[in-house]
C-alpha cells in the first residue's frame, strides 16, 4: 500500500489523479474493513474537494480523516458520545483541520473514538467498535482513543488520520494496527477547536503509513519545518529503559523488540541499557487521580449532572474520579510533575532517543473487553497495560513515535522512540533511519 509521499509523486507524474485516489478512498471507507470507523462521512464534499485540488500542494487533494473531537465547520462535535450529538454546529474548523485543508488535504469524514477520548482500548458502546486490521479470524481491538482514525489509515481509506494523544491515543492504535503514530511535543500544535480531555496532557497529532508521511503531517499541523538530517544510526546514542516498560510483556512483543534491536545494532546503532528509577515515582505522583481525571471532570461536571445516564459507564467512572481531587492536591500534582520532568530530562540528557515497546501486548479480542459489567475488570486491566508506556511520555511533556516492528504474518507490534520536550526533530530523524533498517530485514 503506497504512502502519501509515493502517491503524490505518482500524481505529479500523471500516473494517477486526485479524483481516482478519492474514489479509491471512498470505496475502502464503505467496505467491511471500515465498519464502525466513521461517525459521519463527507463523501460528496470530498469529491468536490478533490476536484478543486492543486496537484502541487503538499497533500494534493488526497484524503484525510478527522477524529470526532475536532470541530468541522457546520457540524456538531460529539467526541464519540451521544450526549453531544445535537450540540450546536461548529462555527469554524479546528486549527488542525484548517491547516490540513490549507495544505490541500480533503476530509472524508469524522472517525469513531473512545467516548470523550478516555480509553486506550478503543471500544465504543454507542457507535460500535472498529476491528483491528489484522485478519486473524478473531475481531481484535483497534486501540484508542483514536480508533477509527487508525483503521482509516491502516485500511487505505485515508493517508492521514488526524487524532489526539493524551496518554497514548495516537501511538497505541498505531502500534496495534501496524502503522506510524507521532506524538509531538504538545505545545507545537494548537489544540484550538478540539474538545479537551486533559488540557495539560492533550496533544494534537496524526497517524500515517510511513515516517516521511509523519514528518509531512507534523510540519503541516505545527506550521514549522522539521530538520531531519541524513546521519546514519551510528551517529546517535540510544537508550533502553528496562524497568517498568517491560513488565507484563507478551512473548510476541518481546521477540519482535529483541529482533528489532538486533537489526538496529547491525545498522550501526549504539544502544545502552540504563536505569530510570524516576519511573517508579509516577504511581505516587498520580495517586489522587492524575490530570485527566481532574481536568475532564472540570469540563464534564455539568454535562454529567444533566446527561450522565447517556455516558459510557466506564468513561463516567474515570471522569468522576476527578470530583474528589482537592485544590491543593491538583497544585501538588503540577509541582510534582515539574520536578519529575526536570529529573528525567537530566537522566536522558546524554542520549538522543530512548527505545521501548510502544505497548507490552498485542491486540486482544473485542469480545474480551466489550461493553458489559462482567468484562469491566478485563477492560481496565487491558487499558492500564496499553496506557502505561506511552503515557509516561505525556507526563514528561515529551515527544514520541510508534514504528511498526513486527514481521510479516505476526500481529502488529510497535517500537516507540521517545525523548523529552522539543527533541521532535531528532526523534523523527532517528526513526527515519530505523524504518530503513527494519525494511532491510
Amino acid at each position: 500500500m503506497n504512502d502519501l509521499h509515493a502517491t503524490r509523486l505518482t500524481l505529479l507524474a500523471g500516473g494517477t489523479d486526485a479524483h481516482t485516489e478519492m474514489e479509491r478512498a471512498i470505496d475502502i471507507s464503505r467496505s467491511p474493513a471500515c465498519a464502525h470507523v466513521f461517525t459521519r462521512t463527507m463523501f460528496d464534499e470530498a469529491r468536490q474537494g478533490a476536484a478543486r485540488s492543486v496537484p502541487e500542494s503538499r497533500l494534493a487533494g488526497l484524503a484525510f480523516t478527522s477524529k470526532d473531537l475536532f470541530d468541522i465547520e457546520g457540524q456538531p462535535t460529539p467526541a464519540g458520545s451521544v450526549v453531544l450529538a445535537h450540540a450546536p454546529a461548529a462555527k469554524a474548523d479546528a486549527i488542525a483541520v484548517a491547516r490540513l485543508r490549507a495544505a490541500g488535504g480533503v476530509p472524508t469524514g469524522r472517525t469513531n473514538m473512545s467516548e470523550f477520548a478516555f480509553s486506550g482500548v478503543g471500544v465504543n458502546p454507542h457507535h460500535g467498535t472498529p476491528a483491528n486490521v489484522s485478519d486473524t479470524g478473531t475481531p481484535r481491538i483497534p486501540g484508542g482513543s483514536s480508533s477509527g482514525a487508525a483503521i482509516s489509515v491502516a485500511s487505505g481509506a485515508a493517508f492521514i488520520g488526524l487524532g489526539s494523544d493524551t496518554g497514548g491515543s495516537i501511538r497505541i492504535p498505531a502500534a496495534l494496527n501496524g502503522i506510524v503514530g507521532f506524538k509531538s511535543t504538545a505545545r507545537l500544535v494548537p489544540a484550538d477547536g478540539a474538545l479537551p480531555l486533559s488540557t495539560t496532557l492533550d496533544t494534537v497529532c496524526a497517524m500515517t503509513r510511513s515516517v516521511r508521511d509523519a514528518i509531512t503531517a507534523h510540519e503541516i499541523l505545527s506550521a514549522r519545518r522539521v530538520t531531519a538530517g541524513a546521519a546514519s544510526l551510528a551517529a546517535y546514542k540510544l537508550a533502553i529503559v528496562k524497568n517498568v516498560f517491560f513488565d507484563g510483556i507478551e512473548p510476541a512483543v518481546a521477540n519482535a523488540f529483541e529482533r528489532t534491536l538486533k537489526a538496529l545494532r547491525a545498522a550501526g546503532a549504539h544502544i545502552e541499557e540504563i536505569e530510570l528509577p524516576e519511573l517508579a515515582d509516577l504511581q505516587a505522583i498520580n495517586a489522587t487521580g492524575g490530570f485527566s481525571a481532574a481536568e475532564s471532570h472540570a469540563w464534564h461536571r455539568l454535562l454529567l449532572e444533566r446527561s450522565g445516564a447517556g455516558y459510557d459507564p466506564r468513561v463516567a467512572q474515570r471522569i468522576l474520579r476527578g470530583a474528589g481531587m482537592k485544590a491543593h492536591e491538583y497544585i501538588d500534582l503540577i509541582n510534582a510533575r515539574r520536578d519529575w520532568i526536570a529529573r528525567v530530562e537530566t537522566a536522558l540528557a546524554p542520549f538522543d532517543a530512548v527505545l521501548s515497546p510502544t505497548v507490552p501486548i498485542t491486540a486482544p479480542s473485542i469480545a474480551s473487553v466489550a461493553p458489559g459489567a462482567e468484562r469491566d475488570d478485563e477492560f481496565f486491566r487491558v487499558n492500564a497495560l496499553l496506557l502505561r508506556n506511552p503515557s509516561t511520555v505525556n507526563m514528561l511533556d515529551g515527544c514520541a513515535i510508534s514504528l511498526p516492528c513486527h514481521a510479516a504474518g505476526e500481529l502488529p507490534v510497535g517500537l516507540m522512540l521517545w525523548h523529552a520536550a522539543l527533541h521532535d526533530d531528532a526523534v523523527l530523524a532517528i526513526t527515519l533511519q530505523a524504518e530503513r533498517a527494519l525494511q532491510k530485514q
